[in-house]
């Protein structure tokens, strides 16, 4: 299930912005994709194998239960994947503790959102407990809805994530914006019909149709977000797709 405040429908009064923007949380929000991948470090020497990088860019943004999957196949690690997500979680909990540093432009960006009423949801592959303890830092007042991977059958990259907060917030995916960090995310947010703005955490990502891809959060304010919502409206009613 996902966690929100009642829905609302933003669609009577769409005034040529985005009806809605959806945020993942992990590098995208939050700078916590290394304290992730630490935790899976961590774990791992423990079982007494040595992750190597490109293991990280594998699974960098997955849903848990792919990334710990995939991290046993390429180990041969003699762990069940229901032990390594709760030691990754544990891991991940422990580090939390230390403090969360917020991406460069997150608290701008969101308290911008929020001064012009724009509806914002969260949308993770981080299970609910992790998400729980991270809006503590991002302030809960900011979404009006998240929903966490551990709350739907399927997570990123898939499109469920995407059209539950599409669907809790009243809004058309199409007409939504949805910002993040990994090409899991991207897939996922694409897939489910959103415009998109990545922005880079670990990985590339290249610019395509429907994507624009931007080098930091702070290049992303309301006048973009608006311009993009206008162009694929523009586009739309010409009976092409945007660019």
């Amino acid at each position: 299930m996902t966690s929100s405040l009642p829905a609302m429908d933003v669609r009577a009064p769409y005034d040529g912005g985005p009806q809605a923007v959806l945020l993942d949380m992990d590098g995208t929000l939050v700078d916590t994709e290394g304290f992730w991948w630490d935790a899976e470090v961590e774990v791992f020497g423990a079982l007494g194998h040595e992750l190597a990088d490109e293991h990280r860019e594998v699974v960098v943004g997955g849903p848990m239960t792919r990334s710990a999957g995939y991290l046993i196949e390429v180990t041969g690690a003699d762990i069940t994947l229901d032990e390594l997500r709760v030691l990754l979680n544990a891991g991940f909990l422990r580090r939390l503790e230390r403090g969360v540093p917020l991406m460069p432009g997150a608290r701008r960006l969101l308290t911008e959102l929020a001064a012009h009423r724009v509806p914002t949801a969260l949308v993770s592959a981080s299970h609910r407990t992790v998400i729980d303890r991270m809006l503590v830092s991002l302030g809960p007042e900011h979404f009006a809805l998240t929903v966490a991977g551990d709350e739907l059958p399927r997570t990123k990259p898939h499109p469920d994530p995407y059209l539950a907060a599409a669907a809790g917030l009243g809004a058309d995916p199409a007409r939504c914006v949805a910002i993040e960090d990994t090409a899991t995310g991207v897939a996922s947010a694409e897939a489910a019909g959103c415009l998109v703005i990545a922005v880079p955490s670990v990985a590339p990502i290249p610019a395509a149709s429907g994507r624009t891809v931007v080098d930091s959060l702070e290049r992303v304010d309301l006048p973009l977000l608006r311009s993009l919502a206008a162009r694929d409206v523009s586009h739309l009613r010409n009976g092409v797709s945007a660019d």
